[in-house]
């Protein structure tokens, strides 16, 4: 294993971002009096907007504290009772399914009560001179801001607090509820009413503040910080990746992202799913911590391109993440919903088309990946439901094919398609963003990392199948399908997929020089799968050099035009290999 230095920091500074953000409580509350003197009113109205799972309590603690506010309001005491709130919701949450409900459309002012509102509006009115705090998830429904302050929370953040019992879902007090029901909640209710709710303030933030490290906040001025996702948006970029275990974990990236060798295992690793990621804002020597999804909302044109855009609207359609079953087990065997399928049962507007590049592979590596020749529909779903129900284990190769998987090896899994992988592999997964819907259909006997077996939607799985993807078909249509493109100077390019049924386009390229790319107005995301270090540059010096390192996976904004990669530092003079994906659009590539 190559000695790691893979940068699980990233961030984009901020131009001119020196004086522009603040440390500690004691700072935070200074800014904020200045903002408050320099109104030179008599009454000012501070409004703390927060995103789900921010804990209000320790924010209003800190801040009423300090500020020494004549009148402090707390948004929740408008909302509707719990079990109103719970009803609302019930429809949305997939009754007792454990892992799936419908996106809702639902919005925050859905979550008050009208009476409530009006006696909080009648108590902020009736303040005629000092400082009106008022916090909470929908505050500004409260009060109209004088001064508004946005605390952000990234979803993944939000995860570890459910896991730890620290957060529970909007509007309700439920922290002691399962981790997994908590984020199915979120998933498919709060985000998106939160979501929605925050798009409409982003212009408007005079400031904004992060809690993610509880004894390290921050807080920075809206201005500076809208700045910092404009100017990322003109250059490439990464987001902060996150680590997990899983049962079927390996010890692959431990070594090859430094992560704690004591740890059991790390399973997954997102490195770009700006729905979960965080993005890092460097202000001088400060960091700050938000969603990366502020960046989509923000500035999604010049993010994604003015196609993209038209299709996916403020979303980023493109996830990168590692598998790791390097010394693991077999990932669950299971299919991926049609987009039919997934629009009527789930809300979801496009499907989990995915791929699996091998990244590395120990010897005996392989891929479970469609049906075998000849094999019985009837039987295989027979066997299925007798090994959950605790009979013989489901053989799985009686009925899939099981592909040897070397380094390099580029598998195609269009929605409908059965596969896992198994063990021994490390995948770099390119896939549509919808990551939830995996249909299990087997986990091979093994409990999960709570100790209880993992859900298995056997019908679900059952109803996308496609039974026409046999052995002759799959290694036709879905393995290796290379295809040499173009070559210049120490370079060149070939198309690697995806399959004709998904939206997603992969090109690798081999390069000992420097190699030329252009965006043609759409997002690009790459990951250096070949080479220590790369060095990604503008012909025209627009943007800074960004040193990028093996397996680091980057995104490439449409509105950066032309750009170059080539090998850097130790891998001067050595081959590399970039993996790039884009959406296909049906414009000149």
């Amino acid at each position: 294993m190559r000695t790691s230095n893979y940068d699980k920091y990233p961030f984009v500074q901020v131009p001119r971002g020196e004086n522009s953000c603040v440390q500690g409580w004691e700072d935070i509350a200074r800014l904020l009096s200045q903002g408050v003197a320099q109104r030179a009113a008599r009454k000012t109205t501070l409004v703390v907007e927060c995103y789900t799972g921010v804990d209000e309590t320790s924010v209003l603690r800190e801040l009423q504290s300090r500020l020494s506010p004549v009148l402090t309001l707390r948004a929740g005491d408008a909302m509707l009772a719990p079990e109103k709130i719970d009803a609302l919701v019930a429809p949305f949450l997939g009754g007792d399914d454990p892992v799936f409900g419908f996106l809702c459309g639902l919005t925050l002012p859905q979550f008050f009560h009208p009476e409530k509102l009006g006696r909080l509006r009648a108590r902020v009115e009736a303040v005629t001179e000092g400082v009106v705090l008022v916090i909470g998830c929908g505050a500004s429904l409260i009060a109209e801001p004088d001064i508004l302050v946005y605390a952000d929370l990234a979803r993944w953040e939000g995860q570890l607090r459910y896991r730890r019992n620290e957060a529970s879902n909007l509007g309700v007090e439920n922290r002691t509820l399962a981790a997994n029901l908590q984020y199915k909640r979120a998933f498919f209710v709060d985000w998106r009413v939160c979501d929605r709710w925050k798009r409409r303030l982003i212009a408007r933030w005079d400031y904004v503040l992060d809690t993610h490290n509880s004894q390290k906040p921050k807080l920075a001025e809206g201005d500076a910080l809208r700045r910092g996702l404009r100017h990322a948006v003109t250059r490439p970029f990464r987001v902060v990746p996150f680590f997990d275990p899983a049962p079927w974990g390996g010890q692959w990236m431990k070594e090859a992202c430094d992560l704690d060798r004591h740890s059991k295992n790390f399973g997954w690793c997102f490195d770009c799913v700006p729905e979960e990621n965080s993005l890092l804002l460097g202000f001088g020597d400060l960091r700050f911590e938000i969603p990366s999804l502020d960046l989509v909302f923000d500035q999604p044109r010049a993010l994604l391109g003015e196609a993209v855009h038209a299709r996916f609207g403020d979303e980023f359609p493109i996830r990168f993440d590692f598998l790791d079953t390097v010394g693991g087990g077999n990932l669950s065997f299971q299919v991926h919903p049609l987009t039919e399928y997934i629009q009527r049962h789930f809300g979801m507007h496009y499907t989990q088309d995915e791929s699996y590049y091998i990244l590395d592979a120990r010897p005996g590596a392989s891929v479970y990946l469609g049906i075998k020749d000849g094999a019985d529909p009837a039987a295989m779903l027979r066997d299925l439901q007798l090994a959950q129900g605790g009979a013989a284990p489901f053989p799985a190769e009686n009925y899939a094919n099981r592909f040897p998987a070397q380094k390099h090896d580029h598998f195609l899994i269009p929605a409908g398609t059965v596969h896992c992988s198994g063990a021994d592999a490390m995948v770099l997964e390119i896939s549509a963003t919808p990551y939830i819907f995996t249909f299990k259909m087997w986990d091979w006997g093994r409990l999960g990392l709570d100790g209880k077996p993992r859900p298995i939607h056997l019908e679900h799985g059952a109803a996308n199948i496609q039974w026409d993807r046999t052995t002759k078909w799959t290694r036709s249509n879905l393995i290796n399908c290379i295809e040499p493109l173009a070559s210049g100077d120490g370079w060149r390019e070939e198309r690697t997929g995806l399959h004709e049924r998904e939206f997603i386009e992969t090109r690798r390229h081999w390069f000992t020089k420097t190699v030329p790319h252009d965006t043609r107005g759409g997002v690009h995301v790459l990951n250096l799968v070949e080479g220590e270090e790369a060095l990604v540059e503008s012909p025209t010096g627009a943007f800074e050099p960004l040193i990028i390192h093996y397996a680091e996976t980057f995104i490439v904004p449409a509105a950066v035009g032309r750009y170059t990669v080539r090998p850097h530092g130790p891998s001067e003079g050595h081959e590399c290999a970039t993996m790039q994906a884009f959406v296909r659009t049906g414009l000149p590539e």
